[in-house]
């Protein structure tokens, strides 16, 4: 549910496809009786903050509480349901509900109570009882309750097929008690599921079981654009439907004093302007018309900002490190076709996709190759495997390439004409070796003299300029790749359906990988719609890994099988590798604050920056001059 959560809270994602994974959730090192209650817990040793702490160190307690943050978001949206896997629901939707728990910002995969005051779960993580605070109020002064979590988990399972899978193994929810809920499990030993329910999101019963302003009953299956009753910071204001929506501070908020909460949510209003254009989009923060852009393209990153009010310093251009996630994120063909299905035609395409030279002429060398599904990170598998991660993939050696045990993985490299030459050789051998041929120049299934295509399916123009080099890459063994670019809605539907040959998109890893692997890279998400298995995997020895990284019993051994199953899908070829860096690139006009060191492991805006007033009237007043 924090994918979903971030999903709708961020400015911008990969390819639009709703594929950021869901961070890694957080665990007790006790293993004490069922009655100890405990107010956070993680996976990583201990947590940072005592029972009685007043709040997190990166925030500003004394932050004002004014000023607005406006954002921008690609596309459109119809609805303001976030239940339901049809139509588009609109940015920042996560800003007006509560969940159980909420994460620290310093620390990895540490949670701490929001709406539940503690938790308590037996050492064989069969089950778990969250018991609610008693002061937790929707906007309209209803308390939250057991039933409402209840409502809230059985909806979700049973309206939403990927919610459903990613909580398959939570049987049961019930009231335990006047503020208690238990949620049993199907499994023991799977010491995320205790807290992965504390992720839940939690919707008002009372609210989708009565009727709209008009009397009509409200459907909780049906997309809706009447604002939604919250229990979180915010509420929705002022909206124009598919166009723009602004979210209000609530002023007598539940949750504003507790010690989660001290700092953070400081903005009067949060604003989301919608863009079907990219270049409109880019124009527009230059034109002022809102305040924060991450910048995902290189070129612009390096060409576009050469305008007076960076010059002026009213925008600052910023690099942020990133330290909480890994990632992987490339081409991905859709194995689900056949001409896709063999290993060797995926390895082939690597071979003549030439990296070097699209970082070089289109990307100013600002990019580095991915070679991990979980890059930048100690889960990353390297060299040759040793000790554990060895012995764990001796389990499933019978069902791996051999070359997991005997060679380490690496993308292809064109450093110069000699290698080029050679990566195609090898690609133009592999597709032969699938019974493909070359002939008159054009790859060709010789039996039936159809050509190997590619449509390569776009999320809008912004990447056609890639697409262009990997249509011309490609060419030079014979395969044509068409361009086909949608409109965000288009692409997200799809991709849920699987009517794609290839798309560019992947998975943020957290730091403590766990239960969404089974959704990332499971047999069983493989042939779901909207699963984030877009590729298809279907492979057994990735499923017994997977399940080794959900049960495993202290963090040595989650490594190891985390770097045994990247093995696995690296050498598998179930992605043709793209590119990154290590910092996100945020341009801002200069009218904010933040904490200063930020936290270790989030930039946090706009959750814990805020409105400075003087720096905004500054701007103000030499934009006048």
């Amino acid at each position: 549910m924090v994918a979903l959560l971030k999903t709708f809270a961020s400015t911008t994602f990969i390819a639009a496809t709703l594929s950021f994974g869901v961070i890694g959730i957080a665990e007790t090192k006790a293993d004490g009786p069922y009655d100890t209650w405990i107010h956070g817990s993680t996976l990583i040793g201990d947590v940072k903050y005592p029972p009685d702490f007043e709040r997190f160190d990166y925030v500003n307690p004394d932050a004002p509480k004014e000023g607005t943050a406006r954002l921008s978001a690609n596309g459109t949206f119809d609805s303001f349901n976030f239940v339901i896997p049809r139509g588009t629901p609109s940015a920042g939707l996560g800003l007006i509900y509560d969940t159980l728990m909420t994460s620290s910002f310093d620390e990895v995969s540490a949670d701490y109570g929001l709406v539940a005051e503690a938790l308590r779960y037996p050492s064989d993580y069969s089950q778990v009882t969250y018991r609610l605070r008693e002061n937790a109020r929707w906007h309209d002064g209803v308390s939250v309750t057991p039933e409402d979590v209840i409502f809230s988990l059985n909806t979700l399972k049973e309206h939403n097929p990927s919610q459903a899978f990613y909580y398959r193994n939570v049987v049961s929810a019930e009231k335990t008690g006047e503020r208690e809920v238990t949620f049993t499990f199907d499994e023991v030993g799977n010491r995320e599921l205790p807290h992965i329910v504390g992720q839940l999101l939690i919707l008002p019963k009372h609210y989708w079981e009565g009727t709209d302003g008009e009397g009509n009953p409200r459907d909780v299956t049906s997309g809706t654009l009447e604002p939604p009753l919250g229990s979180g910071a915010y509420r929705i204001g002022e909206f124009s439907a598919g166009r723009s929506i602004t979210y209000q501070r609530v002023d007598d908020y539940w949750g504003k004093d507790l010690p989660v909460n001290i700092g953070k949510n400081n903005f009067e209003e949060i604003r989301y302007e919608y863009y079907r254009d990219e270049t409109v989009e880019l124009e527009a923060f230059k034109a002022d018309e809102y305040d924060w852009r991450v910048e995902s393209t290189a070129k612009n990153w390096a060409t576009a900002y050469e305008i007076p009010s960076v010059e002026s310093g009213w925008v600052e251009l910023e690099t942020f490190p990133e330290k909480g996630r890994g990632l992987m994120v490339g081409f991905i063909t859709n194995m689900r076709r056949e001409k896709f299905a063999d290993p060797r035609i995926r390895r082939a395409i690597n071979l003549a996709y030439n990296y070097e030279e699209m970082n070089r002429t289109i990307f100013f060398e600002q990019y580095e190759r991915i070679d991990s599904y979980f890059y930048g990170t100690e889960l990353a598998s390297n060299g040759l495997p040793t000790g554990l991660e060895l012995e764990i993939l001796e389990s499933v050696r019978d069902l791996v390439p051999e070359e997991v045990f005997t060679v380490e993985y690496t993308n292809p490299l064109n450093t110069d004409r000699r290698e080029q030459r050679t990566n195609l050789r090898q690609a133009i051998a592999l597709f032969e070796e699938t019974g493909y041929g070359l002939q008159d120049g054009k790859m060709v299934d010789p039996e039936t003299g159809e050509p190997f295509t590619i449509e390569y399916l776009l999320n809008g123009p912004s990447f056609e300029r890639v697409a262009l080099r990997l249509k011309e890459n490609l060419e030079r063994i014979g395969v044509e790749l068409s361009i086909r670019s949608v409109d965000s809605s288009q692409y997200v539907n799809r991709v849920r359906a699987r009517d794609f040959d290839m798309i560019y998109t992947g998975w943020a890893q957290s730091l403590s990988p766990g239960n969404e692997q089974r959704d990332y890279f499971g047999s069983e998400s493989a042939a779901r719609e909207g699963s984030r298995n877009h590729g298809g995997v279907e492979n057994p020895a990735v499923d017994r890994l997977i399940e080794r990284i959900v049960f495993a019993k202290d963090r040595d051994e989650l490594i190891a099988a985390t770097r045994a199953m990247d093995r696995v899908l690296l050498h598998n070829n179930y992605i043709i590798p793209g590119w990154t860096q290590s910092a996100t690139r945020v341009a801002r006009w200069d009218r904010f604050g933040h904490p200063d060191p930020l936290p270790e492991y989030s930039i946090g805006f706009p959750t814990v920056w805020w409105w400075d007033d003087e720096k905004a009237a500054n701007i103000a007043a030499e934009k006048t001059n």
